[in-house]
């Protein structure tokens, strides 16, 4: 299992790939949807408003 590169919380197939989606999709290690957000500066609502709306259009990072 992965985890978080900036607190160690144990990471969700989502937050990895909201890391990969936001990021880089060449990422071998990730952070936490709390710290993404904290990192690019918007709200971890947005970030699961944006994994929804991915999901919806068929994207594979997202289950």
């Amino acid at each position: 299992m992965e985890h978080c590169i900036n607190c160690g919380r144990e990471l969700t197939f989502n937050e990895i790939g909201a890391h990969k989606k936001f990021v880089s999709r060449a990422s071998t290690s990730f952070l936490c949807k709390t710290c993404l957000a904290r990192k690019l500066d918007v709200t971890e609502e947005l970030i699961d408003r944006k994994i929804e709306g991915f999901k919806k259009q068929g994207c594979t990072l997202f289950v």
